[in-house]
């Protein structure tokens, strides 16, 4: 969008025979010139058209394309990147247009719909933790970059196992045992709780070391703690 906007009104100039374009995506410069299917076309053929004419109007007449990667921070980027953001003038190819853009769109507008459903739904189940991230944000699901939970766990499959367990309370505690298995034994090993639960174990139990106990809600906290003590929801926990 940004070589559309800024090339055309440069061949439009009179007498102007060597234009140079410094861009961050030599990907997007070379869609220009290509005659292959793409999404964008509705963008590009306008202006691939425009290329055309500017090139065969004079023999003088050339497109150079420079890279510059944005990492560079070279200043007048970094001038335009800047005034191209406060400006609110309409695009001549709207990319709101693009299929890419509504592909975009209706992903966003999935996921949005899919947290929601998570936050609002009973299916999760009533002894699910809502942990937060180092922001103190609610964790709220998510497909990049691997999810929301287990890229921070990041240890070992023991770990994720017994934090999975921990986090949705389908674990071998005495809370489980009192909703599936009522016969079997619902009180803690260290004899402070009646019944063994979430909180009991990660806040309260002597059997693990104080020290290693969450002080929030932060989600690195219940790692940490998971880590620190290997007995905790584990089925050789007895």
């Amino acid at each position: 969008m940004a070589i559309c906007t800024g090339l055309i009104p440069a061949m439009e100039i009179d007498n102007i025979h060597d234009i140079t374009v410094i861009t961050d995506s030599i990907t997007a410069a070379r869609k220009i010139l290509e005659s292959k299917v793409d999404p964008l076309q509705n963008m590009f053929i306008p202006l691939a058209a425009a290329v055309k004419t500017f090139l065969s109007k004079d023999g003088r007449n050339k497109i150079c394309f420079w890279y510059c990667p944005s990492r560079a921070e070279w200043p007048r980027h970094k001038l335009v990147d800047n005034q191209v953001k406060a400006s609110s003038c309409i695009p001549t190819f709207p990319s709101k247009e693009s299929h890419l853009f509504s592909r975009k769109k209706e992903c966003d507008n999935t996921l949005c719909e899919w947290q929601m459903h998570f936050t609002n739904s009973l299916k999760k189940g009533h002894y699910f933790l809502n942990f937060e991230d180092e922001k103190g944000i609610v964790i709220k699901p998510t497909y990049a970059k691997g999810g929301s939970w287990l890229p921070i766990i990041g240890f070992t499959n023991s770990l994720y196992t017994r934090f999975t367990r921990m986090t949705t309370g389908y674990a071998p505690i005495g809370e489980y045992r009192q909703r599936f298995f009522p016969q079997l034994p619902t009180s803690c090993p260290c004899g402070k709780a009646e019944v063994q639960t979430q909180e009991h174990i990660v806040m309260e139990c002597d059997r693990h070391d104080p020290s290693t106990r969450p002080c929030n809600i932060i989600i690195n906290s219940f790692v940490h703690f998971l880590a620190d003590n290997p007995e905790a929801f584990s089925f050789d926990n007895r």
